[in-house]
């Protein structure tokens, strides 16, 4: 199983391939800052600076530069492999 790793905190936890990373988040104790949980919304955009995903949706509202710079929406992003987030107004539950 995958390690998500988020960033700066360097907190951890395990993806399951068949997860989101935002549910494997909050599994763990982890919430990020989310709201339509389908891919459309962007609240949950956060910069992925190493990692590779694949989404459940085939539409996600990330555009090509973002996705090129690294962004992804975990609410519809499942991990491949280890990887980094740097996520916005993350918390312990």
């Amino acid at each position: 199983m995958p390690t998500v790793t988020i960033l700066p905190q360097g907190w951890q936890f395990s993806a399951s391939p068949d997860t989101t990373l935002l549910a494997a988040a909050e599994l763990a104790g982890i919430r990020l800052l989310s709201s339509c949980r389908n891919g459309t919304c962007r609240t949950c955009l956060c910069h992925m600076p190493q990692g590779k995903v694949r989404y459940t949706v085939d539409w996600p509202g990330v555009s090509l530069d973002e996705r090129l710079d690294g962004y992804i929406l975990p609410c519809v992003a499942v991990a491949e492999t280890d990887l980094a987030l740097q996520a916005r107004a993350v918390r312990t539950a």
